[in-house]
């Protein structure tokens, strides 16, 4: 199938390993010219490097700690210094924190709040004006599972963040802009190892995942990358898992 993603350019968060650095490759092999964004320029340089070994363009590189005040700002308009457009934003940056308890700092909440939702919404926010100027636009938002298993301060981010694209997804919808979601579920990265041994994943994967095992960050990407094309243009506010059947609820 042809994606008709040949020219259209990307800016991908969170891209300098695991998910977002799989999206991203996944957008160059389909020709998209990107732009990489992340706090780790080496692991960019590796990541511009295979892209171009594998025949791709070799993407922008934006090193970026998004967390500081004003910092989407900066890196949207980077983006756009890079490419001269944004088609395509890929939120990819964000993470999870251990499980807290009901007496645990407000700081806590805001850090989680601020990284995995507010950061998200302003980035977009900063690109989305262009994209109803061209009349078309893809937002791919990777998140989390938002049915909690124990007092975790990223879990209602996630919601937030799917609440916020399906409102999104109604307002700009007219402009040929699609939102949507695509939460993980045990998808294989630095972040996974380092949380869960092997004897839990091992475990968990037998008794949970009805495949049977973790996913492989090329699994998730390659959703994601349809999501991003014009092929998926009937496609927008949803929220589609990514997890082997690990999550048990129906709707």
């Amino acid at each position: 199938m042809d994606l008709k993603l040949r020219d259209k350019t990307a800016l991908i968060t969170g891209a300098s390993m695991g998910i977002g650095r799989a999206i991203a490759k996944g957008l160059a092999a389909e020709g998209a010219r990107i732009a990489i964004a992340a706090r780790r320029r080496n692991l960019l340089e590796t990541l511009a490097d295979e892209i171009v070994a594998a025949g791709g363009t070799r993407p922008a590189l934006i090193e970026i700690d998004v967390m500081p005040e004003g910092a989407p700002g900066k890196l949207a308009s980077a983006a756009r210094d890079a490419l001269g457009h944004v088609d395509i934003l890929v939120n990819s940056a964000g993470g999870s924190q251990p499980a807290i308890g009901i007496d645990a700092p407000d700081d806590a909440w805001e850090f989680a709040m601020t990284l995995n939702f507010r950061r998200v919404r302003e980035l977009t926010h900063a690109v989305l004006p262009g994209m109803i100027d061209r009349k078309w636009g893809r937002v791919v938002n990777i998140t989390g599972k938002s049915e909690p298993d124990a007092l975790i301060a990223a879990t209602p981010t996630k919601a937030a963040v799917h609440a916020w694209s399906k409102g999104l997804s109604r307002e700009v919808g007219k402009h040929g802009i699609t939102v949507n979601c695509i939460p993980p579920g045990r998808i294989m990265s630095e972040q996974i190892r380092r949380k869960y041994p092997e004897e839990f994943r091992a475990q968990q994967s037998a008794k949970d995942i009805p495949v049977g095992r973790y996913g492989e960050p090329e699994e998730l990407a390659a959703l994601a990358v349809f999501l991003a094309s014009p092929v998926a243009c009937y496609i927008t506010g949803a929220v589609l898992p990514v997890d082997g059947g690990l999550r048990r609820y129906a709707f």
